[in-house]
Formats: C-alpha cells, sequence, structure tokens
C-alpha cells in the first residue's frame, strides 16, 4: 500500500505531445487511481485540456512548494493562484477536489460502508486523517456483514501502548454491539512505518478481541506518504 510511481515523462512535452498510454487521464482509465502517483492525480485536476503546457511540472512544482497535499491544503487561494500554470480556475479545482476528500468523513452510518479490504478503509478517511498534524487513534465498529456501524475518536496526541487502554477499545466495540473492529492512526511525520509500541499495542488488542469474540480485522497507519495494513504485513498479527 505504498505511493505509487509516475511513469517516466519528458517534462518538456505538453500533454498532447506524451504517448496517449502515458497520459494521467488516459492511465487513470486504464489502471485505476490507485495506481497513479500523487502528481499524475493533481495534474487531472489542474489540467484544462490539451493545451496546458507541462502539467506534470506544474504538478510537481505545487507539491514540492507546498511540501504535500497538506501544504495545499491549508494554503489560501491567493498563494495557490500565485503558482505559474495555476491561475484561479485551478486553484478553485485543486481545493474543491481536496474538500472532497475531507467529506469522506461525514458518510453516516447509514450509509451501510461495507469493508472488504485495507482499500475501504483508507478511502472512508484516509484523504483526512493523512492530513492531520496531531497522531489520532481511532476505531471502525462493523457488524457481522462487514458493513460500519460507527467511527470512533478515541486518542488524539502520542498513541502507543502505554497511553491506549484496550479496555477502551473494547467497551466502544461492546457499546455498539459490533463484531468486528478495525485500528486506524495516522503519523503526522508522513511515514507510515509502525513502531514498536504500534506493534505492541495491536498484539494486546488481539488478545482482548479473542476474549471477546471481537474480530480485529486490521490496524492500518495513515501518512501523507501513503497507507499501510499492519495486517499485510504481518505485524502484530499471527
Amino acid at each position: 500500500m505504498t505511493q505509487p510511481a509516475a511513469v517516466s515523462y519528458d517534462p518538456h512535452l505538453r500533454i498532447r505531445e506524451m504517448p496517449a498510454s502515458d497520459r494521467p487521464r488516459e492511465r487513470l482509465r486504464t489502471v485505476g487511481a490507485s495506481s497513479l502517483s500523487t502528481p499524475e492525480l493533481l495534474a487531472i485536476v489542474i489540467s484544462s485540456g490539451t493545451q496546458q503546457a507541462n502539467v506534470m511540472r506544474v504538478a510537481e512544482q505545487l507539491l514540492k512548494r507546498f511540501d504535500g497535499l497538506a501544504g495545499i491544503y491549508k494554503a489560501g487561494l491567493r498563494e495557490l493562484e500565485a503558482v505559474h500554470g495555476i491561475g484561479p480556475v485551478n486553484a478553485t479545482k485543486v481545493h474543491a477536489a481536496l474538500a472532497l476528500g475531507q467529506r469522506l468523513r461525514e458518510l453516516r452510518p447509514d450509509d451501510r460502508t461495507i469493508v472488504g479490504s485495507p482499500n475501504d478503509i483508507v478511502n472512508l478517511m484516509g484523504a483526512e486523517m493523512a492530513l492531520l498534524e496531531q497522531e489520532e487513534l481511532r476505531v471502525v465498529l462493523m457488524n457481522s456483514r462487514n458493513e460500519v456501524l460507527k467511527v470512533q475518536q478515541l486518542y488524539r496526541g502520542s498513541v502507543n501502548t502505554a497511553q491506549v487502554r484496550v479496555a477502551e477499545v473494547m467497551r466502544a466495540a461492546i457499546r455498539e454491539n459490533a463484531t468486528a473492529i478495525v485500528l486506524v492512526h495516522n503519523h503526522p511525520s508522513g511515514d507510515p512505518s509502525p513502531s514498536e509500541p504500534d506493534v505492541g499495542m495491536t498484539r494486546q488488542v488481539l488478545d482482548a478481541g479473542k476474549l471477546l469474540d471481537i474480530q480485529v480485522l486490521d490496524h492500518i497507519i495513515i501518512a501523507q506518504r501513503g497507507p499501510l495494513s499492519m495486517k499485510e504485513k504481518g505485524l502484530g498479527f499471527p
């Protein structure tokens, strides 16, 4: 679940001069958004058509100038407009796209999002959690059909084994009559690599889940460099 790499491209070429298979829009159609890098996705947002010169270069410069998506989101429209190749129209498009990502967190429990993979959790809250400046631990509570009942924030600040009380995690699940949970927390540093306390906390929650017959499906770490599934990596999970 690492950040996909962009295809190689000539920074001097306009979009219309690139091979069709290398153009970000065409790649999105053929391989899907999850296979595109952040610059490629941003290039699609800011591209006003095939006449836009060096749109990939503009996207990369924008990310570099504001130190990633979090910085772009926090920047004002006037700051974005000042970047060569952006202008008022593209500045508003970028802000609108990031605001849509933020609103993923507003999905109501009645929508009954079904969790079938780590990507479903990332789609649910990854865009918003990757921008948080403080570390947060949340628990996704699900029923026997893996439908999301509720997402509850448990801790904010430094999240580690010493601070997290496993009883509070399980109490949240019992209160909602959840039969399965997924732990989710963010790394403001941008690096999703789990620490030893992350692994230790996961093992403790797994042990408690076995005693209470509550499945712990995964522990996902969200960061600007991409998400990481601890279960997929075999960290804290048997």
